[in-house]
């Protein structure tokens, strides 16, 4: 385990754990957002399981990296005289989970607008329920930023001496970072019903995101144009914009009230 101490592993292993944690924030809104369906008691136990099948998931896809890198082999063509793209394994992911993301943003986003003191009483009635619901929702979207997730640490660690153990070792510094701040952080927002909507809306964004990346994964061309992927940095930047205007806005309404 030396080449892990050598300065370019460790410069990488930094880079890659910092990177993962930053991409682990996607993970920590979704099951945030998720747990809120579940007694409070129940949130922070359902929290910590879905980071650890986050981990398990993670670690699992790095020992099967040549399976999903052989997803980038076309499972079929679509050619018509205004859309082409060859779909493979990866993209037919990301569409799945971009569009789940987008359903299941929309339909939060609704509840909590329009009928939230009704679904508060089924959710009470369903509680026993729930929480394996809110598992299995978990589980599914674990997988989809976990693929995301080991794409990017793949990229990164191209060409390197045990960039597996590099890889492994980054995702679970990560997701004990997660660990640690996922139930503050997800207490915070259940206190605060406008950063609720807030981390709906990202998931929001997200889930476009991830249909983005699936289409120029499948090399989707619409009228002779590509579709490219929408850097990141963009998308994270956008979202830590919104979050400092709606800490000024809290500090606002809290001087305001006093």
């Amino acid at each position: 385990m030396d080449f892990l101490f050598s300065p370019e592993a460790l410069s990488s292993l930094l880079t890659l754990t910092f990177l993962e944690i930053i991409l682990g924030i996607d993970n920590i809104v979704f099951i945030s957002i998720v747990v809120g369906k579940l007694p409070e008691h129940k949130r922070k136990r359902a929290t910590h399981i879905g980071l650890i099948l986050a981990l398990v998931l993670r670690i699992a896809l790095l020992f099967a990296i040549s399976w999903l890198v052989a997803m980038r082999t076309p499972l079929f063509y679509i050619n018509t005289e205004h859309i082409s793209a060859s779909i493979n394994g990866q993209s037919l992911i990301l569409f799945a989970g971009g569009l789940f993301l987008l359903y299941k943003s929309t339909k939060e986003i609704h509840e909590k607008m329009d009928h939230s003191g009704e679904q508060s009483e089924k959710i009470a009635q369903k509680s026993g329920n729930t929480f394996y619901r809110v598992l299995i929702q978990i589980l599914l979207i674990d997988a989809v930023f976990s693929v995301d997730s080991i794409l990017t640490a793949v990229g990164m660690t191209n060409g390197l001496d045990g960039a597996l153990w590099i890889m492994i070792t980054a995702v679970v510094i990560s997701i004990l970072v997660m660990l640690l701040f996922a139930h503050p952080v997800s207490k915070f927002v259940h206190q605060h019903p406008s950063l609720q909507i807030l981390g709906l809306s990202f998931l929001l964004l997200i889930g476009f995101m991830l249909l983005a990346e699936g289409a120029h994964l499948s090399h989707l061309e619409v009228m002779q144009q590509s579709v490219g992927a929408i850097p990141k940095g963009y998308l994270y930047f956008a979202i830590a914009f919104s979050l400092l205007v709606e800490f000024l806005n809290m500090r606002f309404r809290k001087k305001k009230s006093i």
